[in-house]
C-alpha cells in the first residue's frame, strides 16, 4: 500500500487532468418529462390562488428557520461532542414520531405550492449530488433505494436520470399524505418503473419489511433534516437511516449556515461514531472481530469533503455550501412573485451536502505525482508564433464575467403546450463517462470553495484539502495560481467553477 501511494508513474494529462476536476454543471435545464408532469399536475389541480399560496409556503419555510434558530448552540455542541449523554435509555434512539410530527405538515394547499416553485430546484441539486456520486463511484449502481423525507419525489426523479437502469426497488418515507399522493400523481405516466413502497416513518418501513431487506445500497434524504426542529431527534433519524444504509448514504440541504450547520454535525457524529466502533473491534483478540473491522467497519466522506478529518470551515465564520443554476420552469416563471420585476430565466439554489460511505477511503496516489509542468518562459519556447497569437485569444476570453459566461450557455425552452407527454425515457441520452479520466476517493483532490478570484493572469482559489495521504486531516486555503509559474495549471484554474475538485 506505501509503495501505491509513493508511486511517482504519471496517471493523468493536462486534458484529463481538467476533466476528473470537473465536478461542477452549468445553467441545468429540468427535463422535459419533468416539465411536463408538474405542468400536468398543476392544471388538473385548477388552482385560482396559486401565487398566494407561493408565498404562504415561503412564509412557512422561514418560520422554521426562525424555531431552528432559537436551538441552544450549547446543546448542539454537547450532542456533537458527547453523543452517549443522550443515550441514558435506549428507548431515546428509537423515537416513535415520524418527522413529520415535529416539522412542517404539508397540507394540499402548500404541497401544489411546493410542486409549482420548488420541486424543480430541488431536483436539480439533487441530481448535481447524485451525477457526482456516479462520477466518483463509477461501479456503483443502487438496487435498493431509501428516499427519506420523499415530499413529491425530487429525489426520486433525479435518481431515474442518473441511474435510469439499475434500480430495482424504492422505499419512499412520507408522512404527509398530500406529497404522498402528489408524487404518485407526477409519475404516473412514467414506464418502467421500479417497485416503489411508501411509508409514513421510518419504524412503519422497519415493522413491514424483513430484517434482511432493510439494508438499502443507497439512502437519500434531502431538504428534510431542517426542518426537524429538535436537535436530539435530527441525530436520533440519521443514526437510524445510517443502520438502513447499506453502502452510500446521501444528506443535502438548502444552502445556509443553517443547513450547513446540520451537514457539519451530522458528519461529525457519524464519524465519531464509526470511529468509536473500530476503536472497539481493533482491541478484540479474536480473529472474527478483526475480518469484520476490515471489511465492515470505518466510513468515509465521498463528497465534496476530500478528507475525513475534523471541518476546517468550523467556528471560522464560513460555512460550506453550493450553488447550481438552473433555468426556471414555465410554472415557477407564471407562480413566483417579483415585487413588481420581471423574474429572472434563471434561479440559482444554492445548497450543501455530504456523502458517506462504508469502509475505509481508498489509498490513491496523488493526481500530480509525475506530472512535469512547463513554466510561461519553457513553453513559449516550444509554440509557434501562431499558437501565441491563440493563447492571447484566450486571455481575452478569460476576462468575461461569469454571468455573461452563464447567459451564454442559457439554453431556450420551447414551448411544449401542445406535445404529447412524455412517457418513455428515450429523450435524453445518457453521456458516456471515460472512467479513465475520473477523480479517485484518494486524498490527493481538493474541492473549491466559493468561487474562484480571477485577477489577470493571477488566479486565488479557497480550497478544501488533506494535509495527508490517509485522509484523516484536512485545512482550508488560498491556493494561488499564476500562468508565469505554471500556465498548463493557470489554464485549469481560470476553467474551474466553485465546486469543482482541485488536484494536488
Amino acid at each position: 500500500m506505501a509503495g501505491a501511494i509513493s508511486e511517482t508513474v504519471q496517471r493523468f494529462t493536462a486534458e484529463t487532468l481538467k476533466a476528473a476536476s470537473k465536478q461542477s454543471i452549468g445553467c441545468y435545464v429540468v427535463p422535459l418529462r419533468l416539465r411536463r408532469a408538474i405542468k400536468k399536475y398543476i392544471r388538473d389541480q385548477e388552482d385560482q390562488h396559486m401565487k398566494r399560496k407561493v408565498s404562504r409556503l415561503s412564509e412557512s419555510f422561514n418560520d422554521i428557520k426562525d424555531v431552528n434558530l432559537q436551538l441552544a448552540a450549547s446543546t448542539a455542541r454537547e450532542l456533537v461532542d458527547d453523543p452517549l449523554k443522550y443515550v441514558g435509555c435506549s428507548k431515546r434512539w428509537k423515537i416513535k414520531s415520524c418527522y413529520g410530527d415535529i416539522g412542517l405538515k404539508y397540507r394540499d394547499d402548500q404541497t401544489i405550492a411546493y410542486v409549482a416553485s420548488r420541486m424543480p430546484a430541488v431536483f436539480s441539486a439533487c441530481h448535481r449530488v447524485l451525477t457526482e456520486v456516479k462520477r466518483r463511484l463509477p461501479g456503483f449502481s443502487p438496487a435498493r433505494v431509501l428516499d427519506f423525507g420523499a415530499g413529491t419525489g425530487s429525489a426520486f426523479w433525479a435518481l431515474r436520470e442518473v441511474w435510469p437502469n439499475s434500480l430495482e426497488r424504492v422505499n419512499l418515507i412520507e408522512p404527509s399524505q398530500s406529497m404522498q399522493r402528489a408524487g404518485l400523481s407526477l409519475i404516473k405516466d412514467l414506464k418502467n418503473l421500479p417497485l416503489i413502497q411508501s411509508y409514513g416513518s421510518i419504524q412503519a418501513l422497519s415493522q413491514n419489511i424483513s430484517k434482511s431487506d432493510r439494508k438499502h445500497d443507497l439512502v437519500i434524504a434531502s431538504y428534510v433534516l431542517g426542518e426537524i426542529p429538535s436537535l436530539k431527534d435530527r441525530i436520533t433519524i440519521v443514526r437510524q437511516l445510517w443502520d438502513l444504509t447499506q453502502d452510500v448514504l446521501v444528506l443535502v440541504e438548502p444552502g445556509t449556515p443553517h443547513g450547513s450547520s446540520i451537514i457539519s454535525q451530522v458528519r461529525s457524529h457519524i464519524m465519531w461514531m464509526e470511529k468509536r466502533k473500530s476503536r472497539k473491534l481493533a482491541k478484540a483478540s479474536n480473529q472474527v472481530s478483526k475480518n469484520l473491522m476490515t471489511h465492515k467497519c470505518g466510513v468515509h466522506i465521498v463528497a465534496p469533503c476530500p478528507h475525513d478529518g475534523a471541518c476546517p470551515l468550523d467556528n471560522t465564520g464560513k460555512y460550506c455550501h453550493f450553488v447550481q443554476r438552473l433555468q426556471r420552469t414555465t410554472s415557477q416563471l407564471a407562480y413566483k412573485r417579483s415585487n413588481g420585476v420581471p423574474l429572472r430565466g434563471f434561479e440559482d439554489e444554492k445548497f450543501c451536502y455530504v456523502v458517506f460511505r462504508r469502509g475505509p477511503r481508498p489509498s490513491e496516489a496523488w493526481p500530480l505525482d509525475g506530472m512535469k509542468f512547463d513554466t510561461l518562459k519553457e513553453q513559449n519556447a516550444k509554440m509557434n508564433p501562431e499558437d501565441l497569437d491563440s493563447s492571447y485569444d484566450d486571455d481575452q476570453y478569460d476576462s468575461e464575467p461569469e454571468d455573461i459566461l452563464y447567459d451564454k450557455k442559457m439554453i431556450k425552452y420551447e414551448s411544449d403546450i401542445n406535445e404529447p407527454y412524455a412517457t418513455t425515457e428515450s429523450d435524453a441520452e445518457e453521456e458516456a463517462e471515460d472512467e479513465t479520466t475520473r477523480a479517485d476517493l484518494g486524498s490527493g483532490w481538493g474541492r473549491i470553495i466559493y468561487s474562484p478570484i480571477k485577477r489577470g493572469k493571477r488566479i486565488e482559489m479557497d480550497v478544501c484539502r488533506a494535509t495527508n495521504h490517509d485522509g484523516s486531516e484536512g485545512r482550508f486555503e488560498r491556493v494561488t495560481v499564476t500562468k508565469s509559474k505554471n500556465p498548463t495549471l493557470h489554464h485549469q484554474a481560470r476553467r474551474s467553477l466553485w465546486g469543482d475538485l482541485w488536484p494536488f
